[in-house]
């Protein structure tokens, strides 16, 4: 896996790379929300804890898989509010190494599934070759 975090003539990134090449099985992460394994909302008007509670669960999906976050190469955020961006990378980086950032794609939408819900996150895995 090669992160190409900042290529020459790109603009400067924040906790993203602005691509990553790869070979392996890929695994497709659906929207995961901030819902606990009882389905309980964490983190009702919390940003920061909602964001960690994405994390956790994208973080069991993806060892369900044979995968870990050191295998995510490519994540789609969506936030309510842009006002919760500082939260989500708070969040995001203690579940990302930094120094091999997946690629990024951030959306602010009207709303989610359920209008409790500040953050949903889609991840793209690959589990490496052989």
């Amino acid at each position: 896996m090669q992160h190409h975090i900042r290529p020459a003539g790109t603009p400067p990134t924040n906790g993203y790379s602005h691509a990553v090449a790869y070979t392996g099985s890929t695994i497709v992460v659906s929207g995961q929300v901030p819902l606990d394994a009882e389905g309980r909302l964490i983190g009702e008007d919390d940003a920061l804890e909602q964001t960690r509670q994405v994390f956790r669960n994208i973080t069991a999906v993806l060892a369900a898989a044979g995968a870990e976050m050191s295998d995510v190469v490519k994540l789609t955020i969506f936030l309510t509010n842009l006002a919760d961006l500082a939260d989500f990378r708070t969040a995001r980086n203690e579940f990302i190494d930094q120094s091999r950032p997946p690629a990024s794609s951030l959306v602010q939408v009207a709303g989610l599934v359920n209008p409790d819900f500040r953050v949903e996150v889609e991840a793209i895995a690959v589990l490496p070759a052989g």
